[in-house]
């Protein structure tokens, strides 16, 4: 019986003050946690400078861990659109590292993220973070936005064969 290769997935849950990055590692049916983090920017610095600190954040954390497949959260509208706005720049940022790496990027939307990982699509942050630890028991992560972007690696994992498709015919 052939055995798949393990895959590595990082789930980027895109923020400006704060991108939450997680890896994980998926082979058949197993799941096994690799790292979570943050990359910050400094507020005080311009939006360009700002950017700029995501984008070397993240490339250091591709060249670290050398992820297969990328996942991004896709943005929600709210009200203030300046700040609908700023994070749509950290998004674009968030998918442009992947896509420079040769990667293949998955979106998902905050309600299909929360369904694969808690079963329905509302949930509170806490229910999250709980079925992150119970699918992946030695998960650590140090905010709340590496903790979301660990499920949506997760979410990923659940979804590959679907969005592989979705990509091949993006092309």
């Amino acid at each position: 019986m052939l055995r798949e290769a393990p895959i590595r997935v990082i789930g980027i849950d895109p923020g400006l003050r704060r991108t939450g990055w997680g890896v994980v590692e998926t082979s058949g049916n197993s799941l096994r946690f690799l790292a979570s983090g943050t990359v910050t920017s400094d507020a005080e610095n311009g939006l360009a400078i700002r950017l700029r600190e995501l984008h070397d954040g993240l490339s250091a954390v591709l060249r670290a861990w050398t992820p297969d497949e990328a996942a991004v959260e896709q943005t929600f509208v709210n009200k203030d659109a300046t700040a609908t706005l700023k994070l749509g720049q950290a998004r674009g940022i968030a998918m442009l590292v992947p896509a420079l790496a040769n990667l293949p990027v998955a979106e998902y939307a905050p309600n299909a993220v929360k369904k694969a990982v808690i079963g329905v699509g509302h949930g509170e942050k806490r229910q999250i973070h709980m079925m992150v630890k119970v699918l992946m028991p030695k998960a650590t992560f140090d905010t709340d936005d590496a903790a979301d972007a660990l499920a949506i690696a997760i979410c990923h994992t659940h979804h590959r064969q679907s969005a592989a498709a979705r990509l091949a015919f993006a092309v």
